[in-house]
């Protein structure tokens, strides 16, 4: 005991030994400085040095924007630009998926094919995304016969949209002969009418052109967006004299009669009419 006594007493004493260090001119051996330390104020100054450099170096990556640098800290800016890209995200391919069925229904009007329902598809696409249970509950058809009950009497409203659909005019795009009346169960989503040659056919409303090309089966045709969501299409013409994307008025010349495409028998016009994304009997508007 006495030996490990006597050692630590010498370990103390040489940590409180003093030593000086000094800073000589290597030339004239002048002394410049001096400082006279000890092991122990060594140790204390390092470690005191060390604990403010460790605490000034957490203050700054805790308070200040460096801890965005250092991997595993997250940013508040970046959290919320991710959320709102992933909202534009979502916005563009739902605007994304309802132009493509825009276009395909674009395409079944030029080649005669059953519409699709832009909005109902939309629909229907959330719903399976989201999962959502549509089978009735109890409740909801309580609910569903006291409303019928409460309507049972109720005198009913006069359809406002048809009255205004009635009072639309609409001008004779050609004047001819019907060969081939609107039949679509037959898929005739038209009426096709024989004129003379070179006749020129004439816009049946105010509108905007939103085609005008060349296919193969339909030949060279012309699709007017109108209002009231009507558009007319003119199909196997033999020239166009409108291009996409201008306006047109009226009776405004569109093209000229013709016999191109695929499907054509002979020179005749073949004139669609539809309605909010449905074939309607053009003779039901205009008197040919």
């Amino acid at each position: 005991m006495a030996s490990e006594k006597k050692e630590n007493k010498k370990l103390f004493t040489k940590l409180r030994n003093k030593y000086r260090l000094v800073i000589l001119n290597d030339d004239t051996f002048e002394e410049k400085l001096s400082f006279k330390l000890s092991r122990l104020n060594v140790f204390v100054v390092s470690g005191l040095t060390g604990i403010f450099l460790i605490a000034g170096t957490t203050l700054l990556i805790a308070f200040t924007p460096l801890r965005e640098y250092i991997p595993g800290y997250s940013s508040t800016k970046l959290k919320r630009d991710a959320i709102r890209l992933a909202q534009v995200t979502d916005s563009i391919e739902s605007q994304l998926h309802f132009n493509t069925r825009y276009l395909q229904n674009l395409q079944g009007i030029i080649s005669g094919k059953p519409p699709l329902d832009v909005s109902d598809s939309l629909v229907i696409d959330s719903l399976e995304q989201a999962q959502i249970d549509l089978s009735r509950s109890d409740e909801d058809s309580a609910l569903r016969k006291l409303v019928e009950e409460e309507e049972r009497f109720n005198v009913p409203v006069e359809n406002t949209t048809e009255q205004s659909l009635e009072g639309l005019n609409f001008f004779t795009p050609i004047k001819g002969l019907v060969t081939n009346s609107f039949n679509a169960e037959e898929d005739h989503l038209g009426i096709d009418i024989v004129a003379k040659e070179n006749e020129v056919i004439k816009c049946a409303q105010d509108g905007k052109v939103i085609f005008a090309e060349w296919t193969a089966e339909t030949g060279y045709v012309i699709i007017i967006q109108h209002a009231e969501k009507f558009i007319s299409v003119y199909k196997h013409n033999s020239a166009l004299l409108k291009s996409q994307g201008e306006e047109v008025s009226s009776g405004e010349p569109l093209a000229i009669i013709g016999n191109s495409g695929e499907l054509s028998s002979g020179p005749h016009l073949h004139f669609e009419l539809w309605y909010n994304g449905y074939a309607v009997d053009p003779q039901e508007y205009i008197l040919f």
